[in-house]
Formats: C-alpha cells, sequence, structure tokens
C-alpha cells in the first residue's frame, strides 16, 4: 500500500531541493517527514570535512518544535572509520553500543538507550561526507525508515550536487564574462606599463585579493605593478615585487613553467605571505604606533584564512614575457581554477607581447625615421634655420616625409621638404634616395629646377612606382641686405612667408610630380625677402590636419603663421606643428616642417660663404 502522507511530503522535498540555494534549506522538509514516521523519535544530521571534522549538527526530537543545531568545527579522529566511500551505506546500531569518541549524536540519543539508531552516510563532494540518522522505537518498521532515509538522501545529494552545477555554472559564466571584459580592457591600451597596470586592477578584487605583475628581462624578473584589495597593503605588496628577494627567486626558478603553481601553509615559510606569529606581532606594533596608512604585513591580512599565492607564467608566441603573482586570503572555495588563471594569463600575455612588439616597432620606426632626417641644421648669423618632424602615428611604418638645409658654394643655402607618396620599406627608400640625390646636386651649386629634373630622371630610372612632391627653394644674400628667395616645386605645396610686418603670403609654385613622366623641366620663381622675414616649408600633413567639423588647419594656416610674428625659427616650426597636432580629430599623416628666417646682411658687406656651425635639429 502507498503511504501517501510520505509520497506527498517526498514531492515537497524534490521540489524544494529544485529551488533550494544552500542544503542546509532542506532541513525543515527532510527532518519533520521523518519524525513522522511511526516509531521514529529523533532525526540527527551531521556534516563533516575531511574525514574527522565535524562541522555541525543538527537534531529534532518529536515533540519540539525547535531543533538542536551544535556549530564546531572540532576533531572527532573515530569518526574517521565512518567515512563512506562513492555510494551511500546504511547502518543499524544499538543506542547503547554508540561510542561517543565516533559518534557525536550518542549523547542525543542516550534519552531513549534500549532503541536503535538508523543512520546513513554519504558523500557529498570531494570535501567532506555527511549523515543523516533517526532513532526508532521497538515499534517501528526498520525496513521502511531505511527506505525512507535512503530517498532522503537521494533527494540530499540530487540537491547538492545541482547547486554545485549551478554555482559551477554561474562561475563559468562569470569567468567567462571576466576574461571577456579583461581582454578588452587588455587589448585597448599599446603602452606595455598601462597594459601591466590593467591586468593587476582587472584581476582584483575578482580574481584575487593581491595581484603582481613582473616582466622577464634577461638580468632576471622585473616588477611593472601590484595591486591590493586593502589601500593600506598597496605599498607594502609594491615593495614585495620590486626588492623581495625571496620572490624574485621563486619567478626566476619558475619562468619556463607552464602550470599554475598554488602555494600555502609550510610552502611560504619565509616569505613576507607567510601566516607566522611574527606577522601578526607586526601587525600590532604598526597599529599601537597609530600609523593608519603604515604598509601592514600582507600575511597579517588574513583574518580568518591562510595566505595562499598562485604564479602564472605568462607566455605569448612561443616565448616568456614575463609572470602574474596572486595572492589570496579567502576560503578555499573562493580560490579561482587552474584552467582560469591559464586562460587569464594566455590572454595577459598575448596582450603584454603585443604591447611589447608594438614597442619595438615603434621605436624602429622613430629610429628609421630619424637616420631619413638630418641630424644638424647648419647656421650662421645670416639666417635661422630650425625644423619640426611629428609623427602622425608612430603605430605605421615609417613614413615619407623629408627636409634639409645645404649651404651652397655661392654662400645661398638651399631649402629642401619633400613627401613619398605612401609609407613603408619603399617609401623610406625613395625618402633616402630623393633627400641624398637632391643635396648632393645642391651642394655642387646645381639650380633648383635642374636638382629636380636629375632627380625625377633617376626616379624613372630605378622604376620606382611610387610618386613624390618636393620644393627647393635657395635664399641668396644681397648687397642691399635682403635675401633672393628662389622657387621651384614639383607638386607639393607652396612654402609661406612671414614678413616683418606680419603680413603672410604664399609663394606662387607649380611642376609635375616627380617619378611621374620621363623628361620633365620644372621652372622657378624669385622674389626678395627682406630683414625678420620667415619662409616656412611644410608637408601636406600640417595643412591636411582636419578638424571635427570637417574644416583643415590650411583654412586656418596663414592666420596662426602671422601671430607668430617676432618669434625665432625654432618657436615658429614647433607652434605650428603642435597647434596642426591639437587642431585635427582625423588624419594620421606626418607632419614635416623647414622654418628659416632672414636676419639680413649690410650692403657691401662680403658675401662669400660664412664660417659654418652645425645645430641639432628638432625631433
Amino acid at each position: 500500500m502507498v503511504d501517501d502522507t510520505w509520497s506527498s511530503a517526498l514531492h515537497r522535498l524534490w521540489q524544494a531541493a529544485s529551488r533550494a540555494e544552500e542544503v542546509s534549506a532542506l532541513a525543515d522538509d527532510v527532518y519533520a517527514p521523518l519524525l513522522a514516521t511511526p516509531g521514529v523519535h529523533l532525526v540527527v544530521g551531521t556534516r563533516w570535512e575531511d574525514p574527522q571534522i565535524l562541522r555541525y549538527m543538527r537534531a529534532l526530537r518529536a515533540g519540539s518544535d525547535s531543533p538542536v543545531i551544535t556549530a564546531t568545527a572540532r576533531s572527532v579522529p573515530e569518526a574517521a572509520v565512518r567515512e563512506p566511500g562513492d555510494e551511500p551505506v546504511v547502518t543499524r546500531i544499538p543506542v547503547a553500543g554508540l561510542d561517543d569518541a565516533g559518534w557525536p549524536e550518542a549523547e542525543l540519543l542516550r534519552r531513549t538507550p534500549e532503541a536503535t539508531f538508523v543512520v546513513c552516510t554519504f558523500r557529498l563532494d570531494h570535501r567532506g561526507w555527511a549523515s543523516l540518522g533517526v532513532g526508532v522505537d521497538a515499534s517501528a518498521d526498520v525496513a521502511a525508515v531505511e527506505g525512507r532515509l535512503a530517498q532522503a538522501v537521494d533527494v540530499i545529494v540530487a540537491c547538492h550536487t545541482g547547486i554545485i552545477q549551478r554555482g559551477r555554472e554561474a562561475r563559468r559564466g562569470a569567468d567567462d564574462a571576466l576574461l571577456a571584459e579583461a581582454s578588452l580592457q587588455m587589448d585597448s591600451s599599446l603602452d606595455v606599463e598601462e597594459t601591466l597596470r590593467r591586468v593587476a586592477r582587472i584581476a582584483v578584487p575578482a580574481v584575487a585579493d593581491g595581484a603582481l605583475v613582473h616582466l622577464l628581462r634577461s638580468e632576471g624578473p622585473e616588477f611593472v605593478s601590484a595591486t591590493h584589495v586593502a589601500v593600506r597593503q598597496q605599498r607594502a605588496l609594491e615593495e614585495i615585487g620590486r626588492e623581495n628577494l625571496w620572490l624574485a627567486a621563486l619567478l626566476a626558478r619558475r619562468s619556463e613553467d607552464e602550470d599554475t603553481v598554488f602555494l600555502s601553509g609550510p610552502e611560504l615559510d619565509g616569505s613576507p605571505f607567510a601566516d607566522t606569529a611574527e606577522a601578526t606581532e607586526a601587525t600590532e606594533a604598526t597599529e599601537a604606533d597609530g600609523d593608519g596608512d603604515g604598509a601592514r604585513p600582507v600575511a597579517a591580512e588574513a583574518d580568518r584564512h591562510s595566505t595562499v599565492i598562485s604564479i602564472s607564467t605568462l607566455r605569448a608566441r612561443g616565448r616568456v614575457v614575463g609572470s602574474i603573482t596572486f595572492v589570496y586570503q579567502r576560503p578555499e572555495a573562493r580560490l579561482p581554477g587552474s584552467a582560469f588563471l591559464r586562460s587569464l594569463a594566455t590572454r595577459a600575455a598575448l596582450s603584454i607581447d603585443n604591447a611589447l612588439l608594438y614597442e619595438l616597432r615603434r621605436h624602429a620606426v622613430l629610429s628609421l625615421q630619424e637616420h631619413l632626417l638630418p641630424s644638424q641644421l647648419p647656421v650662421t648669423d645670416q639666417w635661422d634655420l630650425s625644423a619640426s618632424y611629428e609623427v602622425g602615428d608612430p603605430m605605421l611604418d615609417v613614413g615619407g616625409d623629408f627636409y634639409d638645409a645645404v649651404p651652397r658654394p655661392d654662400g645661398s643655402i638651399a631649402l629642401l621638404i619633400g613627401d613619398v607618396c605612401g609609407r613603408g620599406a619603399e617609401a623610406a627608400a625613395l625618402t633616402g634616395l630623393a633627400r641624398h640625390t637632391l643635396r648632393t646636386l645642391l651642394e655642387q651649386g646645381t639650380d633648383p629646377g635642374t636638382a629636380l629634373s636629375r632627380l625625377n630622371r633617376a626616379l624613372r630610372q630605378e622604376r620606382a612606382s611610387r610618386f613624390l612632391t618636393a620644393v627647393v627653394a635657395t635664399l641668396a644674400p644681397q648687397a642691399d641686405g635682403t635675401a633672393l628667395l628662389t622657387t621651384c616645386s614639383a607638386g607639393h605645396p607652396s612654402p609661406l612667408v612671414l614678413r616683418s610686418d606680419g603680413t603672410v603670403s604664399e609663394v606662387l609654385t607649380g611642376g609635375l610630380l616627380l617619378g611621374v613622366l620621363d623628361d620633365v623641366s620644372y621652372e622657378s620663381h624669385e622674389e626678395r625677402i627682406g630683414p625678420d622675414d620667415t619662409v616656412v616649408l611644410f608637408t601636406d600633413g600640417l595643412t591636411e590636419s582636419r578638424e571635427a567639423g570637417g574644416a583643415f588647419f590650411e583654412s586656418i594656416l596663414p592666420v596662426r603663421l602671422a601671430a607668430l610674428r617676432g618669434f625665432d625659427a625654432a618657436h615658429i616650426a614647433e607652434s605650428l606643428t603642435q597647434q596642426a597636432k591639437a587642431y585635427r580629430a582625423s588624419g594620421q599623416d606626418d607632419i614635416a616642417l623647414l622654418v628659416a628666417r632672414w636676419t639680413g646682411v649690410p650692403p657691401g658687406a662680403d658675401l662669400l660663404p660664412h664660417p659654418l656651425q652645425l645645430v641639432r635639429t628638432a625631433r
């Protein structure tokens, strides 16, 4: 015959189990129906950690509405023999035969010494086990009681398994979200140190209570960043990262290990993370001094939980780039898994490696760019020369902008500026060819038009696939204190002249791009400039800097240049570059400027070349 009362209770128990977030929430739905079973006068459950650590005991007696709950963490060595295997075990034991050394339930059962204790022991997870038992008298149907215990335990185990599974799924979802956010945050910066700082900040407190990040250098681990949930621990953790020999030696030994390692307890002896009496004493001493901001020992923050550290090697593209050390002061159940830490370390390593590669590339681009430009400009008391070069985006390949200033045999000086179409190795090769060809020809006294024609012929002979623009201007001193400005252009933006009275004029030039047709001639334009007049040559990176509304810097360049009247060449070059850079909301082209301010010479002065000195050009 079916027991409808127990069947209904079991149904309610399954429903409660599907909603429960903790197994303890099932207690009322388990204990009351079992206690209503004929012949049962006591229901008692225990929860054990490891074989012999009693975590708590809960008992409910017939006729009582309030359970007896004993929360403890005491060791019961004799109980280890009760630890079940993988399957639940049901046992019948006379109450009179229970030994207190292994049966903490005995003291609750002795009110009815002639009773029998029917108990089911079962495993909940790898960390511990549990038992559910009833005290029955002679009127009980023990076989039926055993069946009900087994059914109740099935529900409890299923509930616990479901809670663990849901927790794992939630944890996996949270981990996936954290990893995705970590990737976005780390990948949003190509600065190495900023990327490393973000690695530490993302992980704390979501993953750990503290984090240290080191780069691997040829001489060993180099500390970069640290963070901790406790603000007062920030300095202590940074000091450990920079100076602690124990940690440095450990990181050096593990530099090639791929697996994440967890260290705790005796493994941390001698380290700044050890849970020692000395750490506690140091904490108390610090607090006694009243220094609220003092750096407490890291291990001293573990008020209730022992300190654990993990070390993950940061490996990307087959090479080790560093390591990340996490510090935990939390329950074991809240420690991240090795798989999660490996995934986080892999993502961090790729972001760091990308930042390192970008840094190397940026330095290579800037270094190559510098070698394509003159390191020094000539000066005499006749002219004030300066230049400015702003790389549009160091992540891109080397650009094709170039400039130079060349003293000539007749005492004049030739200014040249150009722009090769595109970027990269081929553009860099043409840049070097163009600048050095023009420089050589102009040094020999070749006029600007002929120099451009011969450069064009050289480009065509080399079958260059790119074109370039250039402008050459010579400044020849005159006896009346002026200078003859001769300008020749090959499709390049026209130079500007800032007069001493503040007016700005454009030098009228024209000419075909270099490297397009075989035989091209270039005409020159001549005009006079007076003392304190300034000639400004530039590439289109200056004029084509565009604001958010779409306007180009070219539209305001004359006004901005006029406002610089009276300043020396260096100030004009740097100011215009920075103004264009601040102006543009879009555009990544390089900006090159070459500025020459004519100082003038008195009538009848010797026009032979003046003694030259060299000054380093602006970069």
